[in-house]
């Protein structure tokens, strides 16, 4: 099992991220001891929305193409409209989430950032939450969504909207500090 205080979380975003869905599970996440490691598409600094306002930045500490699942124990995938649209985009992002979840780790997506799921092919038969405006996606991409705080099934946590961030940071503790129980075909929601 992985103590909360000596696991490794790594952050993907880019532009127009959902600030709270960033800053909220990386401050939770550090207060608990936990090392986060955002990665993007470059090391430029990223822009945050607060809904459609904008919100603040923050730098990368690495691009995408250096992050290697095996360094890390969960990934976690903030919302925001812009940010996974952007993302599902480059595939080397989406084989990324990929290998997280062929490894077994916990991965987490916010919001809209179920959207990264779809895109790799992961929550087929899977039950799911997200912003209500991609429910119908999670649907058609062969996923039981429901409408609860956070979903989580296997090794896959979602959850719906800035309000849930409490509830789905501790949900992801949970998976990582029991990581080696994960399995496919659990399915619970929170």
């Amino acid at each position: 099992m992985t103590k909360i205080s000596e696991a490794r979380v790594l952050i993907v975003a880019t532009d127009g991220f959902e600030e709270s869905e960033l800053f909220g599970p990386r401050q939770i996440l550090l207060e608990k001891g936990a090392a986060v490691t955002l990665a993007s598409l470059d090391t430029s600094p990223i822009q945050a929305t607060v809904h459609d306002d904008a919100g603040k930045t923050i730098r990368p500490d690495m691009i995408v193409d250096q992050a290697n699942a095996s360094d890390f124990d969960a990934l976690v995938l903030p919302g925001g409209v812009r940010n996974p649209d952007a993302l599902r985009m480059h595939t080397n992002v989406i084989e990324l989430v990929k290998r997280f979840a062929s490894e077994g780790k916990p991965v987490a997506a916010i919001c809209h950032g179920p959207w990264l799921l779809v895109e790799a092919d992961l929550i087929r038969g899977r039950t799911v939450t997200g912003w209500p405006s991609i429910r119908t996606d999670l649907k058609n991409a062969g996923a039981r969504v429901v409408d609860e705080p956070a979903a989580v099934d296997g090794n896959i946590i979602t959850r719906r909207n800035p309000g849930d961030v409490e509830a789905f940071t501790e949900a992801l503790v949970k998976l990582i500090e029991r990581q080696e129980a994960l399995t496919e075909t659990s399915a619970v929601a929170v």
